[in-house]
């Protein structure tokens, strides 16, 4: 277990909160002129990469609201916490 500093909530114990995957997956503009295999990767493919990682959290079991995380996925340490819509803070 490791801590989640809400940014709406503050500090909470990481089992109130939904890992919601990858941050900043833009959908495709033209989604009905993929290919099956195109549409595939999009759904599905993500970097899941050991290391610095941008995620969606939602705060389930508290707010209900969705922000996110840059964790480091090899020790669950966190960078940074930023609201959905604000500009990514660099690595």
């Amino acid at each position: 277990m490791f801590i989640i500093s809400c940014p709406f909530c503050g500090e909470r114990d990481q089992s109130e909160f939904s890992a919601g995957g990858e941050a900043h997956i833009v959908r495709p503009k033209q989604p009905t002129e993929l290919s099956d295999d195109e549409w595939a990767d999009f759904l599905f493919m993500r970097k899941n990469i050991k290391g610095v990682q941008f995620e969606r959290w939602n705060h389930a079991h508290g707010c209900r609201k969705w922000f996110n995380v840059v964790r480091d996925t090899s020790n669950d340490k966190i960078h940074a916490v930023y609201k959905m819509g604000e500009k990514p803070p660099s690595k």
